[in-house]
């Protein structure tokens, strides 16, 4: 399984470790992933992902899974995230008529 975000696409970047003499070696900084289980309010079940803590924060920002999901944008999203956007969709666009 990649380290990668499901939401944010968020992958390990690469870079150098410095010491004080200004010597170099190769390290990853990977980002701070966590398994959490977030709760879709439209269509009513909870979804198991591994998202990073900064994706996390945005999530609550926003108002929740489904605000998050149907503002993110389309390329950053796992597959299975953008299946539960378009679930998302079309149970918001069947709500808007009746209301």
């Amino acid at each position: 399984m990649t380290r990668r975000c499901e939401l944010t696409g968020k992958l390990p970047l690469s870079g150098q470790l410095r010491s004080h003499a200004e010597n170099k070696s190769k390290r990853k900084f990977r980002p701070n992933l966590c398994d959490v289980t977030l709760i879709s309010d439209a269509l009513g079940r909870r979804f198991r992902l591994r998202v990073s803590a900064h994706a996390l924060k945005s999530v609550e920002h926003r108002g929740g899974l489904d605000a998050f999901l149907l503002k993110a944008a389309e390329d950053d999203l796992s597959e299975r995230c953008r299946k539960m956007r378009r679930e998302i969709q079309k149970v918001a666009k069947a709500a808007a008529p009746a209301a």
